[in-house]
């Protein structure tokens, strides 16, 4: 019944061992690295309503940070933002496994090509369920006709489907099943890995495979961005914590300080009513819908993001983001913070 009889751990249950280190100033850190045609810093902010907008991109891409963009953007908005290169090079082009998804992306290819709009940094094909059938066939198509895009595809927690995937023509899997803050998949279904040992696990696994894995899920501050590196990670995709930014909010709905931001998870009723006209009668609702604090422009998240990243460096010796997991030593806890003033 039990796959193994280890013990699975979350990023809660985990801390990084601090280690010499060379470096006297976190400002000797350099987090891009070059695992694109341009040098970019890993972290990608999610394709979620409310994060992964345009505005969000041509925010976070001044830090070179990635945004995967909300997959239901129209086509003509896909196009008129890909036209400049400037405000999109750090843009990721999220689709779904349709027919839908298919005939849009050809579109898109060929007005790319015929107007001579630079491809897309990235397309992450995102479903919620990585283990069926067709979405093996789509990769395997999607490679053979378009050869020349990087593919980020997902999502699984097993070894055994990201070594699969990669086979199948991924560049990157995208590795989490029910750790969002906002997704309610393992109450809903039972169905889930604890995150960082699924992390840990899978890019071993797209290591041996010629691949590379982007942790999707579970990040609650900027250490656990700092130990999905660690386990081996060459992404981090985050959501809530680029919720309730301006960028991420229509001009005509921008809130006064002190006020609300909605955020809710892709699968939930709330993301189904206004992308799907509502839950069909066959599925459940696999997502939540919470408050949170208006935190005005993103600039400040993404500054104590990027800053907390160097200070990880300089406790464990690593000179950037690509050194974190050859310099990582973890120590598992029962507890990681002090709680008496929370």
């Amino acid at each position: 019944m039990f796959g193994d009889n280890d013990t699975k751990l979350d990023y809660a249950d985990v801390l990084l061992v601090p280690r010499e280190s060379d470096l006297s100033s976190r400002s000797h850190v350099d987090l891009t690295v070059d695992h694109f045609e341009t040098p970019v810093v890993p972290i990608i902010a999610a394709n979620m309503d409310g994060v992964g907008t345009f505005e969000m991109a041509k925010a976070l891409g001044q830090h070179k940070v990635m945004t995967a963009l909300i997959k239901h953007y129209h086509l003509h908005d896909l196009l008129d933002f890909y036209s400049d290169d400037e405000s999109s090079k750090y843009a990721i082009y999220s689709m779904g496994a349709t027919e839908a998804d298919w005939k849009k992306f050809v579109d898109f290819d060929e007005r790319c090509q015929f107007d001579d709009i630079p491809h897309p940094i990235a397309v992450c094909i995102d479903v919620a369920n990585g283990y069926t059938s067709h979405l093996e066939r789509f990769v395997e198509e999607m490679r053979e006709y378009y050869p020349e895009y990087v593919l980020m595809v997902g999502n699984v927690v097993t070894p055994e489907r990201t070594e699969d995937l990669i086979e199948r023509g991924a560049d990157i899997v995208k590795i989490g099943i029910g750790p969002g803050s906002v997704c309610t998949t393992r109450l809903a279904t039972g169905v889930g890995y604890p995150q960082f040992s699924a992390v840990l696990e899978c890019a071993a696994a797209a290591d041996a495979a010629g691949g590379e894995i982007c942790a999707d899920g579970g990040i609650t501050c900027t250490g656990d961005i700092a130990k999905a590196f660690g386990a081996g990670a060459k992404y981090v995709m985050c959501g809530g914590l680029f919720a309730g930014h301006a960028e991420g909010i229509d001009e005509i709905d921008m809130p006064l300080p002190g006020k609300n931001i909605p955020f809710y998870g892709m699968a939930s009723k709330e993301a189904q009513d206004i992308h799907n006209g509502g839950v069909s009668d066959y599925r459940a609702s696999e997502g939540k819908f919470v408050q949170v604090p208006f935190r005005g422009p993103v600039q400040h998240t993404i500054n104590e993001v990027l800053g907390g990243l160097r200070s990880t460096c300089t406790y464990i010796g690593a000179g950037g983001i690509d050194e974190i997991h050859r310099r990582a030593k973890f120590v598992k806890v029962y507890r990681q913070l002090n709680n008496i003033f929370s």
